[in-house]
């Protein structure tokens, strides 16, 4: 593969990998918030604001999956580990520190708002990796079984699988924290999970459309994958 389309690989990864790492931090950091959501009258969501980017580190980890291969998305989900714990190190340092009479947000304000951030980025992180791998392994499984078709079928049945760990893992380890009481548990696993599997439903044309518009650029058959080319190198080199 020509060096233009090695470095251009080399960016959608970088994008992909950065839109991932941001969506997972977004996550952990506005869980607090709950709201409700009426579909179209069948069914009434109470769910965490949490929720809403999180779909979107597994669609991404479908599209590295497809496009890089298992090793590619397993890189990134490592990295998404430690940008959380990274970034719990910085809420933490933020909230130790006292506020001044003048600060626009007080002490207390602060520690509303962020002061579970511990809590739940500790559940999310536990919970995340073992979703995550999950996602990965059930999605390469049914890639290899399917020689590469159906794409459909390993991007729902991977996230599907995946999204159900995580919603448990993480209700499980909140309210063992005491960060959620357990009677809101079954409500919120129900509420969560179908939401995600509503989503992961939603977003297999995205799928489709940006595997296929990649896989046009690159040039690769049904089956291929940019390692099958090329090995990506931060550098560019």
């Amino acid at each position: 593969m020509e060096a233009v389309k090695r470095r251009q690989a080399e960016r959608l990864y970088l994008v992909l990998g950065a839109l991932f790492i941001a969506s997972l931090v977004a996550g952990n950091l506005i869980f607090q918030k709950f709201f409700s959501w009426n579909f179209f009258g069948f069914y009434t969501f109470e769910i965490s604001v949490g929720i809403l980017p999180y779909p979107i580190t597994f669609l991404i980890t479908d599209i590295i999956s497809e496009i890089f291969g298992k090793k590619k998305a397993n890189q990134v989900v490592i990295a998404g580990l430690f940008s959380t714990v990274f970034v719990l190190a910085i809420v933490w340092a933020a909230n130790g520190v006292p506020a001044t009479t003048w600060s626009p947000v007080d002490d207390l304000t602060f520690n509303q708002v962020f002061g579970l951030t511990g809590v739940a980025v500790s559940a999310s992180m536990i919970a995340y990796l073992l979703a995550q791998l999950v996602d990965i392994r059930i999605y390469h499984f049914w890639k290899n079984l399917t020689k590469g078709k159906h794409l459909w079928l390993r991007n729902n049945a991977s996230t599907m699988t995946s999204q159900f760990v995580d919603t448990a893992a993480v209700l499980f380890l909140l309210c063992l924290f005491e960060a959620i009481s357990w009677n809101r548990f079954t409500d919120l696993l129900i509420n969560g999970f179908l939401f995600k599997v509503l989503v992961a439903a939603i977003d297999t044309p995205l799928l489709y459309l940006f595997v296929g518009v990649i896989k046009k650029h690159f040039g690769l058959s049904l089956n291929e994958e940019l390692r099958d080319h090329i090995e990506l190198h931060p550098s560019g080199k």
